[in-house]
């Protein structure tokens, strides 16, 4: 009995602090960007936006992805070595009135997907800070954190967030404490 008091008090106070700490404060200049290709990704986005406030904004192509797994992994990495640039479907109206950018998306070919490095190239985001927030089958977060640096020079990127498809239930507590950290950070 001790310890499920202990685990529910511990929840409880990671989930306060996090609430009371986004590294922007709640919803102030903020944008929860993503791209999802199976829906993982948009869930940790809708997650991290309940607890943050700001805008959510889907990156989303003219050219969708296959349904089919195996050709959408082909493409995907047909696209990576070409370093292809995806044309972009959705449009952002105005991404110099944020100051942060939490960037989520799905960990392919131990990258970010080229829609992502699309997003990145069409819009300035010089001295923004750069969250990134990864779904992945097993790979983390590879190279992506890197890819990101390297198409964002004039940015601050912080620390990403690496969430496993199949999540655990830990879906909340992880988030929860990768914002509590990224507040202490401040």
């Amino acid at each position: 009995m001790k310890k499920i008091v202990s685990a529910v008090l511990a929840a409880f106070l990671l989930s306060a602090a996090a609430a009371h700490a986004a590294p922007a404060g709640r919803g102030k200049n903020i944008l929860v960007a993503y791209f999802s290709y199976s829906g993982n990704t948009a869930n940790i986005a809708k997650e991290i936006h309940r607890r943050t406030g700001g805008d959510l904004f889907e990156i989303t192509i003219v050219d969708s992805y296959p349904s089919d797994y195996h050709a959408c992994l082909a493409r995907a990495k047909d696209e990576q070595q070409k370093d292809a640039r995806p044309k972009l479907l959705s449009k952002l109206a105005d991404v110099k009135k944020y100051d942060t950018v939490y960037l989520g998306y799905p960990n392919w070919w131990a990258s970010i997907p080229m829609p992502i490095a699309s997003f990145l190239e069409e819009y300035d985001l010089s001295g923004k800070k750069i969250i990134p927030f990864c779904s992945h089958g097993g790979g983390r977060l590879g190279r992506s954190v890197s890819a990101i640096a390297k198409l964002c020079p004039d940015s601050e990127i912080c620390e990403a967030l690496s969430v496993h498809y199949g999540g655990g239930g830990t879906l909340s507590r992880d988030i929860d404490a990768w914002l509590a950290r990224l507040a202490a950070e401040k």
